[in-house]
């Protein structure tokens, strides 16, 4: 099962519908939130997808999956979940204390999605530019 595409572009869907998406796209447009994270198993190899590269432009949308605006994927990194630090945690602009908040929250709303994490889970860690 491929990732959605429009107009051409792979769909970058945040969090989930509704509430959560609408505040994490918040986020984005107001220029706090410049990366994401998934799971490599969970998020790619299970949907058939390769990873972003830098320079992709990937559809940003709303609840709805209308564009709401462009991203520009500017670095994507592979690292174990236990590795990812306090760097990318700030850049993904959500307001975490720290990066143990950070794995906190995000083992949380992994796990609520059904998949299974550990410390060595491999964490796809995109960061990306809001195109103007």
């Amino acid at each position: 099962m491929a990732w959605d595409r429009l107009d051409g572009q792979r769909v970058l869907g945040l969090g989930t519908p509704g509430e959560m998406r609408d505040w994490l796209n918040e986020r984005v447009l107001g220029g706090h939130k410049q990366a994401t994270a998934g799971l490599l198993d969970a998020d790619y190899q299970a949907e058939g997808e390769p990873l972003e590269h830098v320079g992709e432009l990937l559809a940003l949308v709303d609840s709805q999956e209308r564009r709401i605006g462009t991203v520009e994927v500017t670095k994507v990194e592979v690292r174990p979940f236990i590795a990812v630090d306090w760097a990318f945690a700030k850049a993904e602009g959500e307001d975490f204390r720290s990066v143990e908040h950070w794995r906190e929250v995000h083992l949380k709303y992994f796990t609520d999605s059904g998949a299974t994490v550990a410390e060595d889970t491999q964490v796809v860690c995109m960061h990306f530019r809001l195109l103007p």
